[in-house]
């Protein structure tokens, strides 16, 4: 069983379902409302568990109720916690979102307060891969400068995306809005290249339902995405970064892994409640083998 180390965001969701996105100051009815976990690092921590890898988290969190339904949450998926930061006199991150009859979301974050910014000891890691988020940037790197020989890190590249953090990633997986803001174009193409040319790692973007487009050779390459019917785009991000860190983990290539999360996170897409919805292996295998 591949281990996989995920750093970064650990939040409680509030997901309400609404017809349309909010656009005005007024009161708005949701048809429906689900309490979940959520935050890049934990979903992604909760794709690799289900997909048959070992997640151990680095997150950090208050001594508070979310705390307490967020990691028994993650209990329950099997995401090892022993790495967990708490501080007492912190608050713990939440979210509010809203996720309309198309499938696309909006989101409201409060990221927390009074959270530690060192992660602890970290020198004793085993893992076969590191995957980080940008948002508690200095256990990334701390993650990143302490991977044993061999350890794939690999970076979601959410906006901000500090350079010096990129450039200690063997694999720097961007959002097209962190893309654009890193490159400083807001043209996709242009970007990646303007990327690949300032990062030593291998670098890439996903691009929702269109796939994703990395470099390669000097040129821009592409792997379309599945063409499925969207409940919920809430995760698909989160769910993509853990299947791909842990297919690179149990030795895939970049193309095999890539094909894989591009389907892990499609089959999310097809159901509502964030990371509910979040496939296991077999779920992969057979849409991989019916889309092949």
């Amino acid at each position: 069983m591949a281990e996989v180390l995920v750093v970064g965001s650990a939040v409680l969701d509030f997901v309400y379902s609404v017809d349309e996105l909010p656009k005005t100051a007024q009161k708005f009815q949701a048809g429906a409302l689900n309490v979940v976990g959520g935050g890049c690092a934990a979903n992604a921590s909760v794709a690799i568990a289900r997909l048959g890898g070992r997640a151990q988290l680095l997150a950090r969190f208050g001594q508070d109720e979310v705390r307490d339904l967020v990691t028994n949450d993650l209990r329950e998926e099997g995401v090892d916690l022993s790495r967990l930061i708490v501080a007492q006199a912190g608050r713990s991150a939440v979210s509010s979102v809203y996720v309309d009859a198309k499938g696309e979301r909006q989101i409201m974050a409060f990221r927390g307060e009074g959270l530690p910014a060192a992660p602890g000891d970290i020198t004793d890691l085993r893992c076969a891969a590191i995957l980080a988020d940008t948002r508690w940037p200095e256990a990334a790197r701390a993650a990143f400068e302490a991977a044993p020989p061999g350890c794939h890190t690999i970076l979601d590249g959410e906006e901000p995306v500090p350079e010096t953090l990129a450039r200690l990633a063997s694999h720097v997986v961007f959002s097209e809005q962190g893309l654009h803001a890193f490159a400083g174009s807001t043209d996709t193409e242009a970007a990646l290249r303007n990327a690949a040319k300032l990062l030593p790692g291998w670098v890439a973007v996903t691009c929702g339902a269109d796939g994703v487009k990395w470099v390669e050779d000097n040129e821009i390459k592409s792997l379309g995405g599945f063409n499925v019917e969207v409940v919920d785009t809430l995760g698909a991000g989160d769910v993509w970064h853990g299947a791909f860190a842990l297919c690179l983990a149990e030795t895939m290539s970049e193309m095999e892994a890539m094909r894989c999360a591009n389907a892990a996170a499609a089959l999310k897409c097809t159901g509502p409640g964030g990371r509910k919805a979040t496939p296991n292996r077999a779920q992969v295998e057979l849409f991989l083998k019916e889309n092949t």
